[in-house]
């Protein structure tokens, strides 16, 4: 892609509150000086706002604040004036229902923490799950110039010599001690020994997939998804971001330049690669529909179809973000996706080069986590997406997270109309269930739980756990983390509180899961299944305020991305009406 720089020097938008001599900038430039900020700090040189998601109740971003002091060195070594902004944290290791509910809350808080202040250009602090989607959510949306900086995964977890990933063993061993192959004992102690160091997940869950993807769309510098949390790599990476941003700014590179279709057909290829997690599917629709690009599930399908996994990190593989980083990281897998024909090699990215420009000389240094094509973990990866009378939008599954020998099963429902009724009965020695069945999950989806949580991933049953029994098709309008593991059929759309198929199966029903032709079926006769829907009523909790009630009434379907229908589609950054 050909971009044209824009001519410099010239008006900054931040001069509209501090340029000039009126009462209304001295009034802006008074208060500011009261932190002790030079005049000549004011004098046009890009105003860059670190939008900094540092939590101590977001465990991932704890240590953020340190790495926004690196990003402020680069920015005054480039000639800019760095200001840091603390915004909206999604935690998704403590926000209750669940940290997706409010990504598209936190997306519009940051969207108008950028519009109402003088900042002509973005740097997007973030790591934990929902912070990475919400922020670049907020970059489209205003079209200022923006640039991601992650906060790295977490050092390798180790329990008595194994190599614990964050989330993919607590799942395990969860289901260990309901299988009785392990103590609630040793459960506490290896929780102990999961979080190691500050950082994200170590394994390729959603926060590691979400950096993988805001490097493969071209908004973050080369090589910046996967050095750890704590290695001084990241803080030099932090560093040379900001010098970045100031010369973006300089140049007017927007996110509308680098997020462009081609762009976000390099992160789906680049997620099947990687195994990424199924979340991505639901972040980068938003994504694309705020910067105005018509992205679909068709589109993952299409271009994540034949590509091989070839990055063995759990939950598909073995290996951990730790390794990845010290194998060559994301670059490594962009340059194979490049030589196998597989990359738009001319997409703009952040740094002013094309992508292929970025990657064509880096080495792979261990084949053994990035995986030579013939050897990968699946010949055909990537997200699958099922359609059928079960799934008319759309429903996903993750097959290098699934067991190969249930991606063509037929079995009989056991239903569970919500979380809670799963939570009452999974456990009940008399549920009529075996290895055979489907379990469906219902209202779970963005309306219902409200929010979508990460339930899809049920865990089985006991009496099914003792037969050594490790995995169950699983269907459900809810997500899963990408951390999990197993046969399960996500996202199904339209969902359950929304009247879709999903809310009228009933126990007994047999259910078809067909994945080599991507067909998700119930088995019942149209006539059925048209007097079902005719009979249906909802019966998901109803919110009457508060966001909520907002989320609940204008969210969409897991299909279009579930953002608030009112912002999809809306672009510009205008500068605010002064006040004073």
């Amino acid at each position: 892609m050909t971009f044209k720089p824009a001519p410099w020097p010239r008006k900054l938008r931040s001069q509209e509150w501090f340029g000039g001599t009126s009462r209304d900038a001295i009034y802006h430039r008074g208060w500011m000086k009261n932190q002790g900020f030079p005049h000549d700090l004011f004098d046009g040189r890009p105003v860059i706002g670190i939008l900094n998601t540092w939590s101590e109740l977001t465990p991932c971003n704890a240590h953020l604040h340190d790495l926004a002091q690196r990003v402020k060195h680069g920015i005054y070594e480039a000639g800019g004036f760095p200001v840091e902004v603390p915004v909206f944290s999604a935690s998704e290791s403590a926000f209750r229902p669940t940290a997706m509910m409010f990504r598209n809350l936190a997306a519009m808080a940051v969207e108008e923490a950028i519009r109402g202040q003088p900042m002509d250009g973005c740097v997007l602090m973030v790591g934990c799950d929902k912070t990475t989607p919400s922020l670049l959510m907020a970059a489209a949306s205003t079209d200022l110039p923006s640039i991601v900086v992650t906060g790295g995964p977490m050092l390798n977890g180790y329990y008595r010599n194994e190599r614990v990933g964050s989330g993919t063993h607590l799942w395990k061993f969860s289901e260990a001690v309901k299988a009785g192959e392990m103590t609630a004992e040793e459960f506490a102690e290896a929780e102990a020994s999961m979080s190691r160091s500050p950082g994200s997940c170590n394994t390729m869950g959603t926060a590691s997939t979400m950096a993988s993807m805001a490097e493969a769309l071209g908004m973050a510098l080369s090589g910046n998804a996967a050095i750890p949390a704590v290695d001084s790599r990241r803080r030099v990476m932090a560093q040379l971001t900001g010098r970045r941003i100031v010369q973006m700014v300089k140049d007017d590179l927007k996110p509308s330049d680098v997020m462009t279709k081609q762009a976000f057909e390099n992160a789906i290829r680049t997620n099947a690669a990687i195994g990424g997690s199924t979340n991505a599917v639901i972040h980068l629709l938003a994504v694309a529909g705020r910067v105005g690009v018509d992205l679909t599930l068709d589109d993952w399908d299409r271009c994540g179809r034949d590509i091989p996994t070839i990055v063995n990190l759990m939950p598909s593989g073995k290996y951990l973000m730790e390794e990845f980083f010290y194998a060559g990281g994301l670059p490594v897998v962009i340059k194979r996706l490049g030589e196998a024909g597989l990359l738009h090699r001319d997409a703009l990215t952040v740094s002013g080069e094309t992508m292929w420009d970025q990657v064509k000389d880096v080495r792979n240094h261990n084949e053994d986590v990035i995986l030579p094509a013939d050897k990968a973990l699946t010949q055909s990866g990537g997200i699958v997406v099922l359609r059928g009378n079960l799934a008319p939008n759309g429903a996903v599954l993750k097959p290098s997270a699934a067991t190969p020998s249930l991606l063509a099963h037929r079995g009989r429902a056991v239903v569970f109309e919500d979380i809670d009724d799963y939570k009452a009965k999974i456990n009940d020695e008399s549920l009529d269930i075996d290895e055979t069945c489907v379990m469906v999950l219902k209202n779970c989806g963005p309306r219902g739980y409200p929010g979508m949580a990460e339930v899809g991933n049920m865990g089985l049953p006991p009496k099914v756990l003792r037969k050594g029994i490790t995995d169950m098709v699983r269907i459900s309008d809810a997500r899963m983390s990408g951390t999990a593991y197993g046969t399960v059929v996500l996202h199904t759309s339209p969902e359950a509180a929304a009247g879709g198929p999903l809310a009228i199966v009933h126990d007994g029903d047999m259910i078809e899961l067909d994945v080599p032709n991507r067909r998700l079926h119930l088995d019942i006769t149209e006539e059925e299944m048209k007097a079902r829907l005719a009979a249906w009523k909802p019966r998901h909790e109803q919110y009457g305020s508060g966001y909520a009630w907002l989320h609940q009434t204008h969210v969409q379907g897991a299909d279009t991305g579930a953002d608030l229908d009112f912002l999809k589609g809306c672009r510009g950054a205008p500068v605010g009406r002064d006040s004073h």
